[in-house]
């Protein structure tokens, strides 16, 4: 999820291209053999399966590579066992996230969207209004099944007005890490961690070494990224956008030029600005590797950061972890989930793929697949009832430090603030927020910076919503 930060600012103008197309009538085929009058979103009842000759097959578009790409294949693989002779999956990977949303993108241009697909949380709305999918609160609805196994806070970023739109699939949240050793060679409890960004500060100072003039060890790192800024907005009670985060209706306008985020940029100054923090810019890999080779005592990562982690510093320092800080000690909201979640497209698909893609989704997002997913890759279980199951429970005794996403996660009430903004041109607005905060940070007025930034994006914003509303 976090290597491809630098990439995703490109995917707006294409989006807005697709949105274009929908809006005249030319984003899905006119050959739905599903036989819907409402453009293939209409859903299927149980007997679509039964009233298909042979084995259903669907396609499955993912962004996951590596060990999750792996974790993807044996959960496919289960699935197709379980449904021999019935339905059949495969699975592609499309890159990276961003390279997955644009091959989607070429998809609707073209009347061949893929049954399911793996999109990141930050391309919810195009999705929305692109009018490609079917919502699986649809699907529920139908069969009368319940979704109240997916943990709350989860379902919440993926539904409006009630209504969930995809299935949550691959979740991460943000963490504070920090090296033991390091604190308690500075006389600092690592079992008290800091709780806000003035106490990151104060312990700073006393984490951070140097010698002959320079600095060996600082006490604190973080990259330049949109994302922080996103979830201490949330940690502050605040939303990031208009209308509830765009929940209420489609977003105008973003708010991270308001107290909140100058007093994040500000922040972020002065700790560069003291010699507590080094500018390691907005790549993210060099944010971590600052952190893995011991040279910062507190950064602030993803959950999915915690297995390479714990692996980087093995034999060097011990790795734990703390809830993510708020903005104020005042503060008392919590923060936002990131990841992907898993859409369901209609237009263009049968009856029987429909259902059998909702018989896959379902099964994704089962205890006993989620319990697998979870411990093959360390994204969080999106079932609550997965975290009951002994191979879980065996994993998290394992990596304890796993368990403070889990309890941040449970003790944030699930708000508009701590649901995330969805804005139609989001990629487009975090990399707004990082170029203001770099400004800041290289020394312009943190006020000027981020309302110049958030005044860049209004226009994409004005025409994405004028798209959308044709």
């Amino acid at each position: 999820m976090r290597s491809v930060r630098q990439r995703r600012t490109a995917i707006g103008a294409s989006l807005l291209a697709v949105l274009a197309l929908v809006a005249a009538g030319c984003g899905s085929s006119n050959n739905d053999s599903g036989g819907s009058g409402s453009g293939g979103q209409d859903v299927p009842g149980a007997d679509a399966l039964d009233k298909a000759s042979g084995v259903t097959k669907i396609t499955f578009w993912h962004g996951m590579k590596g060990a999750n790409g792996e974790a993807v294949d044996k959960l496919v693989k289960a699935f197709n066992a379980a449904h021999t002779g019935k339905i059949e999956v495969t699975a592609v990977y499309q890159g990276d996230y961003d390279e997955t949303i644009t091959k989607y993108k070429t998809s609707v241009q073209q009347g061949n969207t893929p049954s399911v697909v793996q999109i990141y949380d930050i391309g919810s709305r195009f999705m929305i209004d692109s009018k490609q999918t079917v919502p699986v609160q649809s699907f529920a609805d139908k069969d009368d099944y319940a979704l109240d196994s997916i943990e709350p806070n989860i379902a919440n970023y993926y539904s409006i007005d009630g209504k969930l739109n995809s299935m949550p699939f691959n979740t991460s949240m943000p963490l504070l890490y920090i090296n033991k050793e390091a604190f308690v060679k500075a006389g600092l409890d690592p079992n008290k961690p800091p709780t806000n960004l003035d106490e990151i500060m104060a312990d700073a100072k006393k984490l951070t070494i140097k010698q002959g003039g320079k600095t060996v060890q600082y006490g604190f790192n973080a990259a330049i990224y949109g994302w922080f800024i996103e979830q201490l907005i949330a940690q502050s009670g605040s939303t990031y956008c208009d209308n509830d985060n765009g929940r209420k209706d489609l977003a105008t306008q973003v708010n991270f030029a308001d107290e909140q985020g100058v007093k994040v940029a500000t922040w972020y100054q002065q700790m560069v600005k003291q010699g507590l923090m080094p500018n390691t810019g907005k790549k993210t890999d060099d944010a971590q590797a600052v952190f893995k080779s011991g040279t910062s005592a507190m950064h602030l990562e993803s959950t999915g950061s915690l297995r390479g982690y714990l692996d980087a510093a093995k034999g060097k320092f011990t790795v734990l972890t703390a809830p993510f800080p708020h903005l104020t000690a005042s503060d008392s909201g919590g923060p936002i989930i990131g990841g992907a979640s898993l859409w369901i497209d209609g237009p263009g698909h049968s009856d029987a793929e429909k259902r059998a893609s909702w018989e896959f989704v379902k099964f994704a997002s089962s205890p006993e697949q989620q319990a697998a997913w979870h411990t093959g890759t360390g994204y969080f279980p999106i079932n609550s009832k997965a975290l009951d199951l002994p191979e879980d429970k065996a994993w998290v005794a394992q990596y304890p430090q796993f368990t403070t996403a889990i309890t941040q996660l449970h003790n944030t009430k699930p708000t508009n603030a701590s649901s995330g903004c969805i804005l139609g041109v989001m990629p487009q607005a975090r990399k707004a927020s990082e170029d203001g905060l770099e400004k800041a940070v290289l020394g312009t007025d943190p006020a000027q910076a981020m309302k110049a930034a958030a005044d860049s994006i209004k226009p994409q914003i004005e025409q994405y919503n004028k798209t959308v509303k044709k």
